[in-house]
């Protein structure tokens, strides 16, 4: 063992995390001379949001998943039982509030659409659903807020 400090083995584990991070870095450079600034800083924000998701004990089970042309939900997870609907929202700055005030009754009502048509194909039961959001402000340093049942009080109508 050095000094200095505790011994850091290169676990199979280990080096996954390395490879997704390096996968990432990789993608979200060819993204960023491909897709709009915007676009760019979403997607960057997606993947921080994937892992923070597993780094908390989730499951992720889908991104990005699209039932049809107008809905789509960020990140599907599953914590235990539950299976976790999860809007990421990302800025630049915090400069005009939290992201995730950009969530409205419209959104909603997409993410609404998406989650029961994940759910009717799953065969998974209403009760067990949940939505949260993450949001996400890449300013020195960068904050992640995770905000559990943020919205439809708790359970989807």
């Amino acid at each position: 063992m050095e000094a200095g400090g505790p011994e850091r083995r290169f676990t199979p584990a280990r080096a996954r995390q390395l490879f997704w991070k390096l996968s990432d870095t990789a993608r979200q450079f060819r993204e960023s001379k491909t897709l709009s600034p915007e676009k760019a800083l979403g997607r960057r924000g997606e993947d921080l949001a994937h892992r923070y998701l597993r780094n908390a004990g989730f499951t992720v089970v889908a991104r990005n998943y699209r039932p049809g042309v107008d809905s789509e939900v960020d990140i599907i997870a599953r914590e235990r039982a539950t299976l976790v609907f999860v809007e990421v929202k990302s800025r630049s700055s915090a400069e005009f509030g939290s992201p995730d005030r950009a969530i409205g009754a419209e959104k909603q009502k997409h993410i609404l659409r998406a989650a029961r048509s994940y759910t009717t194909r799953a065969g998974i039961e209403w009760k067990d659903v949940r939505f949260d959001t993450i949001s996400i402000v890449f300013e020195d340093p960068l904050t992640i807020v995770h905000r559990r049942d943020a919205f439809f009080d708790g359970r989807a109508i």
